[in-house]
């Protein structure tokens, strides 16, 4: 549909195909120009069609480049997600987002490079770039020699940028467990084929997955995690959550940055469709792989095609899905906080003061699932003091979300204490870490009910 707004800067306005289509043709024009619309941006070249997002048959090859990287831009730019001192860890699968997630980043920071080496004074430095791929092979179905082909194919992509050089780290995802353990993989095998259910040892997987990442950034001194989730995956992982009953730690998941974790993530392609994404693949030539990981019967496999139906019938309907789950009240540490290095540029300081998260827009969590780390609603945190049995599995169990404990925790006690015990001894500090806090805000909240050692004398 097309609007009167002189201002409107919505993705699905149409207002300029009537006076973009009515244009005459010159007699000298192609064939092709007669049976395609022109760029609505620059007026002069045929624009690409084909791809079936909300922009098909909108912009040209080069304003199609430019508009999706300025979406890019303006997600890390009003975001702060990425500043001159910062150095940033790309979360590369090889699949078509996280490739042009990379893509992106190289060109922001081969751009920083010039104007470095423009610079007199040389006073902004240029942020660093890193890379790493988590081999999931210890727990997917994953050939051997198709691994070794996809680690190549990672390589020479990487190695291929111009640069600065970007260093890459393969990572195989048992690493999460201590060194000094030396059975990782077999453990990490035992807690992955204790979840029979196949969306809990999909949702188990993602948890053991950020895990991998977090240790690694942590590690090895990277202060943001780039992923390459853009606004499909959030879509499908909105309804998806909702189906699950994660509708209270839902917004935590959607929104730009997540500093939850002790190195944030943030989501600089949240505003990107995948249609879009793999159409500029196809036009830059970037290089993708897709591993094969066996059918997929789950909830999230489920709902993503239900999801590609309706984008089929509507090329807005991914949008309309994340801005209506947008509209719910994110948590305070959605945000990245507030930039006090005078080695920023003042514009960019006052950027991220301008877009922002506000404390009063927001909700505080100080408890979370021990497992998926997902904020925890007041009503999920249980006094583990009064329970019956004291063993570590059992409290470990009531501590984690209502998701957790129904997709992916055994139901009997002797599972149970054999998942927990073969847990990566990060999840297990997390939850005697959580344990201790829960005692705390439980105490709080009953503190004028507590007899003082005055009134039990």
């Amino acid at each position: 549909m097309a609007c009167n707004g002189s201002g409107c800067q919505s993705g699905g306005c149409y207002k300029d195909e009537d006076a973009t289509s009515n244009q005459p043709i010159n007699s000298g024009e192609t064939d092709s120009r007669a049976s395609n619309n022109v760029c609505i941006k620059c007026k002069l070249n045929d624009a690409v069609s084909g791809y079936g997002g909300i922009d098909d048959g909108r912009f040209c090859a080069d304003c199609f480049k430019n508009n999706l990287f300025g979406k890019f831009r303006f997600a890390v730019t009003s975001n702060a997600m990425i500043t001159p001192t910062d150095k940033v860890l790309v979360a590369f699968s090889g699949g078509p987002s996280s490739r042009v997630a990379l893509q992106f980043v190289h060109d922001m920071q081969e751009r920083a490079q010039r104007s470095f080496d423009a610079s007199r004074d040389r006073s902004l430095p240029v942020f660093g770039v890193g890379v790493v791929f988590i081999d999931e092979s210890a727990v997917v179905p994953i050939p051997s020699n198709e691994m070794e082909e996809a680690v190549e194919v990672i390589s020479e992509v990487v190695s291929s940028l111009a640069p600065p050089r970007k260093e890459l780290h393969i990572v195989p995802i048992e690493t999460i467990y201590s060194t000094d353990s030396g059975d990782g993989k077999e453990r990490i095998i035992k807690v992955v084929n204790t979840v029979s259910d196949p969306t809990g040892r999909e949702d188990m997987l993602l948890c053991l997955r950020m895990l991998a990442l977090q240790k690694v950034a942590s590690e090895l001194g990277y202060n943001r995690i780039i992923l390459g989730s853009c606004i499909s995956r959030i879509a499908c992982h909105v309804i998806s959550a909702t189906v699950k009953g994660q509708g209270y730690s839902l917004p935590a998941d959607i929104q730009y940055v997540d500093s939850r974790w002790e190195v944030p993530v943030v989501l600089p392609l949240r505003d990107c469709f995948a249609q879009e994404i793999n159409m500029l693949c196809c036009l830059d030539g970037l290089k993708t792989l897709k591993l094969s990981t066996g059918s997929c019967s789950s909830i999230n496999g489920l709902v993503s095609s239900f999801v590609a139906l309706l984008q089929e019938e509507n090329p807005s309907r991914e949008s309309t899905i994340v801005r209506t789950a947008g509209k719910l009240t994110p948590f305070q540490f959605n945000r990245i906080p507030e930039i006090t290095d005078g080695n920023v540029p003042l514009a960019t300081r006052r950027r991220q003061k301008r877009y922002n998260l506000k404390s009063n827009d927001s909700v505080t969590s100080e408890s979370f699932c021990p497992l998926c780390n997902s904020p925890l609603n007041k009503s999920e945190i249980v006094d583990w003091s009064n329970l019956n049995s004291h063993r570590s599995s059992d409290i470990f169990y009531i501590t984690c979300c209502s998701s957790c404990q129904f997709q992916i925790l055994p139901s009997d006690s002797a599972s149970m204490e054999q998942f927990y015990m073969d847990l990566p001894q990060l999840v297990v500090g997390r939850a005697k870490q959580a344990n201790n806090g829960n005692l705390s805000i439980l105490r709080e909240q009953i503190q004028d009910c507590l007899l003082s050692d005055e009134d039990e004398a």
